[in-house]
């Protein structure tokens, strides 16, 4: 079957209200006239400080080389003007984090985790296989469509271990969120390579879980220090005594320090924990049956954000936590400059040194 082809100018798209923002980008959702169907497009200004050309260029000739059900591709890419369009499907159901924070604060139930997980390791699967690392698996980078299909979104920060013809078996950048960051990435010793995405993913694993990732009310630097000198976080056999011994072990298997005892996303996929895996259709009762729609919520974990910030009551790691899940996260939850600078003026009246968490901050810079 003929692919079908997009078109590729500006006027063949009608804007709604913005889904998504970082630095250098906006989501939308919007109207693809032709075909009269809604679509995502991502908008990246070139004129902005943070952008990087050949990052640009290189998310953008990724996603629409995607071809698999699990990964979100891209249905093409123009210019117009200064901007680069990236026009992709809509998943209308947002980002497992957005769902976390609307609907399930306190986490999901396993046969929905594994569900999920399941679909997300189909997705990492392929990315290995076609030689790439994601480098920033997380629940905001999971969306859903209406039907439940979850795909695994932003190739902002991906690395190519093919470049140029020539394997590089690691990488040396270091790019990623630090609560789901692996500690190889973080020491930047001995390179680094699709093992990485498999630490990110077992943390991903307690997130959903539990609603957060682990470590998440500590500013970025003590994250960082926790991960490399604590013991590896995981499912307690007390505390999370809701959940399986599968599931529990599952989890221990991704997170293990050193990076070549961790399975492989192809081994992993065969571990029992992922038996009780159900359809796509599951996820869309058991998820998305009566939340609001993805712009109510959106508006709504907006004016949290504002009123927190306004009753200066908001505790360590929560304006990152609200951050990321204040849209459809393509672009990951970096800030804007403005609200970067809302933030530290808050940071600052209550008498936080903000200089060391910026500058890690900017580890996340996956929005391109």
């Amino acid at each position: 079957m003929e692919k079908k082809k997009y078109p590729i100018g500006a006027e063949s798209y009608k804007l709604y209200e913005e889904i998504g923002q970082g630095v250098s980008a906006s989501v939308y959702r919007a109207l693809c006239v032709p075909f009269n169907e809604v679509v995502a497009i991502k908008i990246i200004d070139f004129e902005r400080d943070n952008c990087d050309l050949s990052n640009i260029c290189r998310e953008a000739q990724t996603l629409i080389l995607v071809d698999n059900p699990n990964v979100l591709n891209a249905h093409c890419s123009f210019v117009s003007d200064h901007n680069l369009w990236v026009v992709m499907p809509f998943m209308s159901g947002g980002s497992c984090l957005h769902i976390l924070k609307a609907a399930n604060p306190d986490g999901f139930g396993e046969v929905v985790i594994a569900t999920i997980l399941r679909e997300v390791l189909k997705g990492l699967e392929y990315v290995h296989h076609h030689g790439h690392i994601h480098r920033d698996v997380k629940a905001g980078n999971i969306l859903i469509d209406a039907r439940g299909a979850v795909k695994l979104g932003d190739f902002g920060v991906s690395a190519c271990l093919f470049d140029s013809g020539n394997r590089q078996r690691n990488r040396n950048t270091f790019v990623g969120t630090p609560c789901w960051m692996a500690p190889e990435v973080m020491e930047q010793l001995h390179g680094y390579d699709f093992k990485a995405d498999i630490w990110s993913f077992g943390i991903t694993a307690l997130e959903l879980a539990h609603g957060h990732a682990p470590f998440s009310k500590y500013p970025p630097m003590k994250v960082l220090l926790m991960t490399l000198q604590n013991a590896p976080p995981g499912l307690d056999y007390e505390r999370d005594k809701k959940f399986s011994k599968s599931f529990k072990q599952m989890v221990a298997t991704c997170l293990v320090k050193d990076p070549s005892k961790r399975p492989s996303a192809h081994k992993l996929l065969k571990h029992s924990f992922f038996k009780q895996a159900r359809s796509n259709e599951y996820i869309a009762r058991a998820l998305l049956e009566g939340l609001p729609t993805l712009g109510d919520r959106i508006k709504a974990l907006k004016k949290k954000e504002e009123d927190m910030l306004a009753q200066k009551k908001m505790p360590d790691g929560k304006m990152e936590e609200i951050s990321q899940v204040e849209a459809w996260d393509v672009t990951d939850g970096a800030k804007s400059k403005g609200r970067k600078k809302k933030k530290k003026k808050f940071a600052e009246s209550e008498g936080v040194e903000v200089d060391k968490e910026e500058e890690i901050g900017c580890w996340d810079n996956s929005v391109l």
